[in-house]
């Protein structure tokens, strides 16, 4: 039997680049359809408390939970959040095509303060670049149905392989991740606070501004006001910014118009009540569902959106959190590791002849 050429450190490390490279090749592979997968690993942490009640405490079938579960997720969350995006989606594909409504309020504002700062070349420009960002930001405009339905299939399908092999899951994650059990078990609550902070808290404080945001803007006749709560609803997830980008031109819009009472009465709705309910519910949900500082919500958002699209809105702040929990254990086991001792060696004395 031949020798192998390649010395035990040399097969090592060769093993190590073949995994990696072979795991690049998959995610290259998988391409926009590995967003099914992520979108699997957040249902699994909002939904694994009541998989958790049912099943392990009162013994219900893991299946029969499972698939409901499922059902659940897809009614509830999953199609309402679709509808959504495509009333956004199709609402300024209309704006992009018919420019006159945004022109009339441009010329408007034009008019009251004396200053000329656009041309319609120019806002269509701009709105069909907003419109190609989003085509790379939100599922069912960048892709085709077939597609969307393809990342949808795959979502639940690893739902499903997730929580009735539940065990040999979390088994496997606990073999095969590179961390010792005190990072995992760190990891692992941060991925719990971000799930929590930033899909179950965040989506209610969104719900909230939303439905006080449409109601304000119906209330002082703001044209649109649904699909403009609508809108509200998506920007709520970006802290300080969200909702002002709404009812404040909202508000500029009612001024311009003559409506000096309608768009002072939005400020005054947007400021005293709109944000103070945003602030209020932030501090009562932090002590409840998990506490995530803002600027990593707000810097998350930013970057997770332009990597993972629409699901960006989660897994950005969860990147920010794990680098901090990998940092701090970094710190950690620095500071505990011993330092090396380093022996001083003496230079030897002549024992037989003393000096002098």
């Amino acid at each position: 039997m031949a020798n192998n050429i390649y010395s035990p450190r040399q097969q090592y490390v060769l093993l190590i680049t073949c995994l990696l490279v072979l795991a690049g090749l998959i995610l290259f592979g998988l391409g926009s359809y590995i967003t099914g997968f992520l979108g699997a690993g957040i249902l699994f942490v909002v939904f694994r408390p009541w998989y958790k009640a049912l099943v392990h405490r009162r013994n219900w079938n893991r299946y029969v939970v499972t698939v409901g579960i499922l059902v659940f997720a897809l009614v509830v969350i999953i199609l309402p959040f679709t509808a959504l995006i495509l009333m956004i989606v199709n609402r300024i594909s209309y704006y992009a095509q018919d420019t006159s409504q945004i022109m009339s309020v441009l010329h408007t504002i034009e008019h009251k303060t004396g200053f000329t700062f656009t041309n319609e070349q120019t806002v269509r420009s701009l709105l069909q670049q907003g419109v190609a960002w989003l085509s790379q930001r939100l599922p069912s405009l960048a892709s085709s149905v077939l597609h969307f339905v393809v990342v949808i299939g795959l979502m639940l399908f690893t739902l499903y392989f997730m929580f009735t092999q539940e065990g040999s899951f979390l088994k496997g994650l606990r073999r095969y991740l590179p961390f010792r059990d005190g990072t995992l078990e760190e990891l692992g609550e941060s991925l719990k606070n971000n799930v929590n902070a930033n899909v179950l808290g965040q989506a209610l404080i969104s719900l909230v501004q939303a439905v006080l945001t449409g109601l304000a803007l119906l209330l002082f006749k703001v044209p649109d006001a649904l699909f403009w709560g609508t809108v509200s609803f998506f920007l709520a997830f970006v802290p300080v910014l969200g909702t002002p980008l709404v009812w404040g031109p909202a508000a500029v819009l009612k001024l311009t118009q003559g409506a000096t009472g309608q768009g002072v009465g939005i400020l005054l709705v947007g400021l005293v009540v709109i944000m103070n309910i945003d602030n209020l519910l932030r501090i009562v949900l932090a002590r409840r569902i998990g506490d995530i500082h803002p600027l990593i919500t707000l810097a998350g958002v930013v970057l997770g959106v332009n990597i993972f699209g629409i699901l960006g809105l989660v897994l950005g702040p969860l990147l920010l959190s794990y680098f901090i929990v990998l940092m701090r254990v970094f710190e950690r086991e620095n500071l505990h590791r011993p330092a090396p001792v380093v022996e001083i060696q003496t230079p030897p004395t002549n024992e037989a002849h003393p000096q002098p």
